[in-house]
């Protein structure tokens, strides 16, 4: 009998830190779409809403009380899902913080 062999094959996220501007469409209070790079990216799942206070994995300063959001994003029906997490700035500007493919 042949001897097997078993690979471990580790999938690695990669992550993209931004800072962009971008638009996002609420609906009851939750982000439905993202308007990033002329492209709108439609939410899908449940997006978790955190302030700055509860992201205790986030290694950089940011100012308290911002409001964050990480949501699961497609560009199209056959696009690998992504996910994008959103700061809103004291100006009043969501910005996209990063990427995780």
């Amino acid at each position: 009998m042949p001897a097997s062999t078993v690979h471990n094959v580790t999938a690695t996220a990669i992550e993209t830190t931004l800072h962009t501007p971008v638009d996002v469409r609420f609906v009851s209070g939750r982000p439905l779409a993202v308007r990033y790079d002329g492209r709108i990216w439609v939410v899908t799942g449940d997006p978790v809403r955190r302030l700055a206070g509860d992201l205790r994995e986030i290694q950089r300063t940011v100012q308290p009380g911002a409001e964050h959001w990480r949501v699961q994003v497609l560009l199209s029906s056959a696009s690998a899902l992504r996910t994008f997490d959103l700061r809103h700035d004291p100006a009043g500007q969501w910005l996209l913080e990063s990427i995780t493919d």
